[in-house]
């Protein structure tokens, strides 16, 4: 048996929060991890990545290989969007507005070039803005973070 095979999720938890190096080098190949490597799902896990890049405010070649590889695993722009939302309260509205063109460019659509062709009253960017903004400031915040 693998030295870095786990028998349960609760050593796997004991191994990890004493920092065990193997164990931590082994994540990289969950197959070696034995019964603790209960997977979320490869779409569901490309989707995870996503958000902890907008969490970390990661640069816009971070976000080509994240949504590529969501993509492959069957994620569409809406899947990309809700990524948005689902982390927006937790990370913030600056974080979300920073990710957004870098998420859509890297899944094809520049955001960018397509607000340069509406005129400006058409943007409806102040109100969007707002919404967030609102949004976010009537969520309440993690525990820990208050």
């Amino acid at each position: 048996m693998d030295e870095t095979a786990v028998p349960s999720v609760e050593e796997a938890f004991r191994r990890l929060t004493i920092g065990d190096a193997g164990l931590i080098a082994a994540m990289a190949r969950p197959e070696r991890l034995g019964v603790a490597a209960h997977r979320l799902g490869l779409r569901t896990e490309t989707l995870l990545q996503i958000g902890v890049l907008v969490a970390l405010d990661a640069p816009p070649s971070s976000y080509r290989a994240a949504v590529d590889a969501a993509q492959l695993a069957g994620a569409q722009l809406e899947d990309l969007l809700a990524v948005l939302i689902a982390v927006a309260a937790p990370v913030g509205s600056a974080r979300v507005i920073s990710a957004a063109p870098r998420i859509a460019l890297a899944a094809g659509y520049d955001v960018e070039a397509a607000l340069e062709r509406m005129e400006p009253a058409g943007r409806g960017m102040d109100q969007t803005a707002v919404l967030v903004t609102d949004a976010v400031a009537d969520t309440p915040a993690p525990r820990g973070q208050r």
